[in-house]
Formats: C-alpha cells, structure tokens, sequence
C-alpha cells in the first residue's frame, strides 16, 4: 500500500471511530433535553433518546401529582447517572475501548425492548440504526489495527500524517495512534 493511501486510509478509518463513539454522547444529551421536556411539562421526545430515562421521568411525573417534587428531582438524578453512564461510553469508545462499544451498544440495545412495550416502532427502529452505526466503530478499531501491524511489519510509517492538519485534526489522529497501542 502507498504511504500515502495508507495516511488516507488511517485518516478516514480514525473519522469512522470518532463518529461512531459520539453516538453515546448524542444519546445521553438527548436523553437529557428529552427528561427536561418532560420535566416542564412538554410532549414531545427524540427519539435517539433512552427509553429507561423517558419511562422514569414519565412514572416520576404521575407519581409527583401526589407526593411532590421530590420524586421529579430523584427521577432528574437518575437520568443525570444513566446519562452519565453513555458519556463515559462515549469518551472510553473515543480512545479506542472495543469493550465500550460492546457494553453500550447491548445496554441500548436492551433500552430499545422499551419501545416494544410502548408501541413506539419509529423509537426502536433508531435505536437499530443508532447501533449500527454505533458498531462500525468497533470495525474501524480493527482495521486501524491492520494498519499498525502493516506498518510494522513493512517499516513504513505514517507519522507525518499530522502534516498541514488542523489543531483537532491533529489532537483526533493522536488519539487514533492510543488505540493503535492497545
């Protein structure tokens, strides 16, 4: 392969896993504006957001018609932590974590069986899409490991690869090179 195909190549693979381990971040924001519609009083919902959170948020708000605002604040910590939950997913698949990935994409996975009971098909058909996408993160970790292994069984090199780059560019190919060393 061509030096500079191969910088080409790694460029794009490291853009695939970058895209992919923000699906997480998405989810967990969006899970977040979707309790605060909620929370004051709104109907709608996104539909990338958690089913967990949504089912929560909606029993805390039936149930705080009695006892209260409490049950809205427990129900708004909850969401905090299993959003925070995703971001964490998020910044481990950043780094190149397989098992980040993995663990996520089976919990929101799981989080789509909601929607069944819910009847809410167009939720549970993004969740399916959002794993997919999700998953082709855990294909670039791969081949940007058949890079690296290329790389050294060959002594060819991409480490000008930051050349003419922007800052983030440069900062996104360096945590490529982390995932290349797990």
């Amino acid at each position: 392969m061509e030096k500079e195909n191969l910088k080409i190549t790694k460029y794009k693979v490291a853009g695939v896993l970058k895209n992919s381990a923000n699906w997480f971040y998405w989810i967990a924001g969006l899970s977040l504006v979707n309790t605060l519609v909620i929370v004051f009083g709104g109907e709608m919902s996104f539909v990338v957001g958690l089913g967990i959170t949504q089912l929560i948020d909606i029993i805390a708000y039936y149930i705080s018609q009695d006892a209260g605002n409490l049950v809205t604040i427990i129900a708004v910590v909850l969401d905090l932590l299993i959003a925070g939950i995703f971001v964490l997913f998020g910044y481990f698949s950043n780094k190149g974590y397989k098992w980040s990935f993995f663990v996520g994409m089976v919990l929101y996975g799981l989080d789509g069986l909601i929607f069944i009971f819910l009847k809410d098909f167009l939720s549970l058909a993004f969740h399916g899409y959002a794993i997919y996408c999700i998953y082709k993160g855990v294909k670039a970790i791969k081949v940007l490991k058949e890079i690296q292994e290329y790389e050294n069984q060959n002594g060819d090199t991409t480490e000008d690869i930051y050349e003419g780059k922007t800052e983030t560019q440069i900062n996104y190919l360096k945590q490529m090179n982390e995932v290349e060393d797990k």
